[in-house]
């Protein structure tokens, strides 16, 4: 009971079970399972540009990265078999270099089963976590003189991680209009938080970005939310040249070429381009002036319009959200950027003519021309007499080859299979020029590159169709990952909703502009002579009795009307 008293209370002490706790409604149960890899050396996200110093085009070496990997995976308990069923599934990369840090939103998924789960009316719970584990890693990754991008792309798909979920009818799926509203809800509050109660001054400026390719700027704004500080905190085009580090050091580099300003992330479309074109170009002409076509940013997002994934009714919209650091740091940043940048430049620039240029490191001798006969001799003998270098290396090269055949002899005894069981090789250093990596971000299982693909790829061949295949791909997923060792995170909501929570959270602006109409002067005129009909009341002296009149008269008048056709006369 001690033990599990301390587990229970190291799981409420976690950073991300009391963000979660925060964040959700009171007293609602949600467990979440969150593994992550180690930070590891990575290919760099940008092709590096040629060298303007030199005086034959070289390219630079590329940006030193590492890529550390988070799956966030949230379930809740069917009340009538009591067991976890997972409703949201992110995968998310975080790339480091000297310069910045950029989180890459790669997958997000649901499946569809979060009715299992009552939940107050208005209220988006994938929505509040995906925003709330987006808000862990940038406090847990944030770098005190480090730029911080969140990138990703908005593309409608019926399943990305949970197969046969598509096929569940509770499951809501948007389409491509409807998801990148989705996603930009889901940064504006983030945004927002971070312009307006950052107290402590993390960040100096923080901007949000949206581009759709096909679309213009009228049309891409009305994806953007509707808020009191939208217009302000986005702009309707990309950040490419501000997040790049090769735009801050024109001396070296000079006009960048847009193939070294995209960065390529997996799976991404804009990456599949790059890729493209740079199959069709020749590197001479890479490291001249790169593509043929595209020669600006503005003509490769004309072009992605035309793309499969952005043409033919099908939209795709990419999202940034760019955190720039205080105007302090900023300068020792850009230093040790420029160091970095620079030592990298300096390893690839070693010519034979740098040889000749060095001053000879021998000076007394040159200093000093006395010397005898004997000491100019004696080496010149020496080297006479014993054999030539070359020699004796082939020899000791024909030793170790003749040292090395062994012939294999005996009966081959074969070895037992053991079960892989280590974990993942931690790095000796938590903090470097190239990453962070604090304990308290960390997932609560951490594997190596190869462990966290194959438990990516074990979701990836589950069935979530129905709700019992659901739970027993819950139950098999969770057991294997973590090789049957509890790893679950139990989430008690904590956030006391106000009582209309089905009105929005966000306060809008309603332009009702469009909706107000003046009246015409004519319609004016005539509604101001209709007057509403009432009953006339007349008073007693406006009422006289009809007089009384003979017999014969009334005979007589009576046959009067009957003879003629007039019509009745009208008392006015």
């Amino acid at each position: 009971m001690t033990g599990m008293g301390q587990s229970s209370q190291q799981n409420r002490d976690n950073p991300l079970v009391k963000a979660l706790a925060q964040a959700l409604p009171k007293d609602s149960r949600y467990t979440a399972w969150h593994l992550s890899t180690t930070p590891t050396p990575t290919e760099a996200l940008c092709y590096p540009p040629a060298l303007n110093s030199t005086t034959e085009n070289r390219p630079s070496k590329p940006l030193k990265t590492y890529c550390e990997k988070h799956f966030l995976a949230v379930s809740v308990v069917d009340p009538a078999r009591t067991s976890d069923v997972l409703v949201l599934g992110l995968e998310i990369y975080v790339y480091t270099t000297a310069f910045s840090t950029a989180i890459f939103v790669a997958k997000a998924d649901s499946t569809g089963y979060l009715f299992l789960q009552s939940t107050p009316p208005g209220f988006s719970p994938i929505r509040t976590v995906t925003a709330t584990f987006l808000n862990f890693l940038i406090e847990h990754r944030r770098r005190p003189s480090k730029q911080l991008i969140i990138n990703l792309f908005a593309r409608a798909q019926s399943q990305y991680l949970f197969p046969g979920s598509v096929k569940n009818d509770q499951k809501h799926i948007l389409d491509d209009r409807g998801l990148i509203k989705w996603w930009c809800r889901v940064l504006n509050p983030i945004l927002e938080d971070h312009v307006q109660n950052d107290t402590t001054r993390n960040w100096d400026h923080v901007h949000g970005y949206l581009v759709i390719p096909g679309l213009d700027d009228y049309e891409t704004r009305a994806f953007v939310p509707r808020t009191e500080h939208a217009t302000h905190n986005w702009s309707l085009h990309h950040p490419l040249e501000l997040i790049s580090p090769y735009t801050k050091d024109t001396a070296n580099y000079g006009c960048i070429p847009p193939r070294c300003l995209i960065p390529t992330y997996p799976d991404d479309p804009k990456a599949r381009f790059v890729e493209e074109l740079e199959e069709s170009t020749s590197e001479k002409a890479k490291l001249l002036g790169g593509w043929k076509t595209p020669k600006t940013l503005d003509q490769f997002w004309e072009m992605m319009a035309f793309r499969q994934e952005c043409s033919s009714g099908r939209m795709t919209g990419f999202v940034w959200l760019v955190f720039e650091p205080p105007a302090a740091s900023t300068s020792l940043q850009k230093q040790n950027t420029n160091r970095a940048i620079s030592s990298s430049a300096t390893t690839t620039l070693l010519t034979p003519a740098a040889s000749f240029s060095d001053p000879p490191n021998n000076v007394e001798s040159l200093s000093m021309p006395e010397t005898s006969q004997k000491t100019r001799v004696a080496p010149l003998e020496t080297a006479i007499s014993s054999p030539s270098r070359p020699a004796l290396l082939s020899a000791k090269s024909r030793q170790r080859k003749r040292r090395a055949k062994k012939i294999l002899k005996g009966p081959i005894i074969s070895r037992e299979p053991r079960v892989k069981t280590h974990r993942a090789r931690f790095p000796s250093q938590i903090e470097t020029p190239y990453y962070y990596w604090p304990e308290a971000g960390r997932g609560q299982v951490v594997l190596d590159d190869s462990g966290y693909k194959r438990a990516v790829e074990l979701l990836l061949h589950l069935e979530f169709k129905s709700i019992e295949q659901a739970i027993a791909s819950t139950s098999r997923w969770t057991g294997e990952v973590n090789m049957g060792d509890a790893w679950a995170l139990p989430v008690i909501g904590e956030k006391i909703l106000a009582e209309s929570s089905s009105a929005p959270l966000i306060k809008t602006v309603n332009n009702l502009a469009g909706s107000v109409q003046k009246k015409r002067k004519n319609e004016d005129k005539a509604s101001n002579d209709i007057q509403p009909t009432s009953v006339q009341m007349l008073g007693a002296g406006l009422v006289r009795k009809k007089a009384k009149l003979d017999n014969n008269e009334g005979l007589a008048d009576v046959q009067s009307a009957n003879n003629t056709n007039a019509e009745p006369k009208v008392n006015v």
